[in-house]
């Protein structure tokens, strides 16, 4: 399974060349140009496995400094600054790594109030322009 099964090879390549400076990447405006945003909570936990390169259930402090490379191979890596802010962002517990509640269900941690913050914020951009709902199961907001 690659991440361009589920997100657009073109939205990935404009949110790297978007973060191709160093100290440039922003989780929050990355996520919502590759497109994260739309994504259901099933497909979200399917990008986090992809992420997840040891398979242990957990984005660890090294992975999140290669971030950029699952994406593109030939992305830079995240600066020590940026991977600290990108691990504060969403470690819940402290534990230095980001991980999956139960991993199979529920994502865990500020990194999922990011992304969900992203789809309501999308939703509601949506609501004010008077379009209709991007995801469905957040059109009972309406």
């Amino acid at each position: 399974m690659a991440l361009t099964d589920f997100l657009a090879a073109s939205d990935i390549t404009s949110a790297i060349n978007a973060c191709r400076a160093n100290d440039s990447f922003s989780p929050k405006k990355f996520f919502a140009m590759v497109g994260l945003s739309k994504k259901s909570p099933p497909e979200i936990e399917k990008i986090f496995m992809i992420l997840d390169q040891d398979k242990s259930g957990y984005i660890e402090q090294d992975e999140l400094q290669l971030f950029l490379q699952n994406f593109s191979k030939g992305a830079r890596p995240l600066t020590a600054a940026e991977t600290r802010a990108f691990l504060l962002a969403g470690d819940k517990d402290g534990d230095g790594k980001i991980g999956w509640d139960g991993r199979v269900t529920r994502p865990s941690g500020r990194l999922t109030f990011i992304v969900m913050s992203l789809v309501l914020e999308a939703e509601l951009s949506n609501f004010a322009l008077d379009r209709p709902p991007v995801n469905s199961k957040l059109a009972i907001l309406y």
